[in-house]
């Protein structure tokens, strides 16, 4: 920790480095401050889906944020393959979200019908009866009461996009400190802000944007952030991988770029990322109901993240007004999300005339009763 960037940016998951690199592509010295590997990282244990499909049904700012995110993965694909020379694997040919419980099937088409009227004309989806879907997916379960289908959803290999990123920072300029742990970020009095880690050492920089996701729970609060952010455990399956494609592309069942089915993902509130033999059973079952020729298939390893949700579930991005200089980026959907966080979220930071309005998404929001 040598160095005294300009804009320090606190994380090194796939929000942190995909603010560093839009700040960096502006022309700013951007230091990343990175946790050590053992951290739990939402980054290394998410199902990389770029999802459009309900985003936002409830809270317009929110669909309208993702419609825009999920329009700009293309470009953001090929920016980070020639900066980088790592392929994040983009697929974005259309995603399901299948029903076995007509309730939920109903509840969820409700959803989708208030965010096409939020996003308008440019926005479509498709609502998939029993028929229908034996027609397109030949295969399919039988228990399958419907389902909704989104020609813009997608997804990525994230163990591929995060290096991905990491290579475009290291090629854009942008330095990085493995394993170091912040455990505090304090203003100083003739402004700017001092940075300490584990080990003792200090590191003085002008700005600083909290990206540390779970971490930024502790960090947030020291520069008057209220940061209410909670942990949510999500379990996944990974079978062996398979030569055959599969056809289809859902929200719980999807086939990373090499081959195998990743299989999830549970919801709950949790303060460790240990798996749960009852949630790993659910989701098999799941699965085996939708396509039943994953009964044939094995299951090769298991394991359990935790994500980080705000108390709506939507991000927050915070101006700190204690701290001039100071920014709080959490989120929920960091790779759906990235091309924003990469270009536009840096407009904003930096207060440019031409940023998007994020208002709607400051943590003043939990403020009102």
């Amino acid at each position: 920790m040598s160095a005294q960037p300009g804009t320090a940016v606190i994380g090194g998951g796939i929000v942190g480095l995909c603010v560093a690199l839009g700040l960096a592509a502006r022309g700013h010295d951007v230091q990343v401050f990175d946790g050590p590997d053992r951290d739990m990282r939402a980054s290394q244990g998410n199902f990389g889906l770029v999802w459009l499909q309900g985003k936002g049904a409830g809270y317009a700012p929110y669909a309208r944020w993702s419609h825009e995110a999920v329009g700009a993965w293309a470009g953001f694909a090929s920016r980070l393959t020639a900066l980088s020379g790592v392929d994040p694997a983009l697929r974005q040919e259309g995603g399901y979200e299948f029903f076995t419980d007509p309730a939920e099937l109903e509840q969820f088409a409700q959803d989708l019908h208030r965010q096409a009227a939020t996003l308008g004309a440019g926005h479509a989806f498709e609502m998939l009866g029993p028929d229908d879907l034996a027609h397109r997916l030949p295969g399919i379960g039988r228990e399958v009461a419907g389902a909704t289908f989104c020609p813009r959803d997608g997804h990525v290999n994230p163990l591929r996009l995060h290096l991905a990123l990491r290579k475009a920072c290291l090629a854009s300029g942008v330095r990085t400190s493995a394993g170091a742990g912040v455990i505090s970020v304090q203003g100083l009095a003739a402004g700017g802000f001092s940075i300490r880690s584990r080990d003792g050492r200090a590191v003085q920089c002008r700005r600083v944007v909290l990206c540390a996701g779970l971490g930024s729970a502790v960090l947030g609060p020291q520069l008057g952030f209220r940061a209410p952010i909670r942990a949510q455990r999500g379990e996944l399956l990974i079978t062996e991988r398979l030569a055959d494609r599969l056809p289809f592309l859902s929200s719980t069942i999807r086939q990373v770029d090499e081959g195998g089915i990743q299989i999830g993902g549970t919801k709950a509130a949790a303060d460790t990322d240990g798996e749960t033999t009852g949630q790993m059973a659910a989701l098999a079952r799941h699965a085996i109901q939708v396509w039943p020729r994953l009964a044939e298939v094995n299951v090769l390893r298991s394991w359990a993240a935790l994500r980080v949700l705000t108390p709506d579930g939507y991000p927050i991005y915070q101006r700190s007004v204690d701290h001039p200089g100071a920014f709080l980026v959490t989120c929920h959907s960091g790779v759906t999300l990235a091309p924003l966080h990469a270009t536009r979220l840096a407009e904003w930071i930096d207060g440019d005339p031409a940023a998007p309005d994020l208002e709607a998404f400051d943590e003043e929001r939990f403020a009102v009763s």
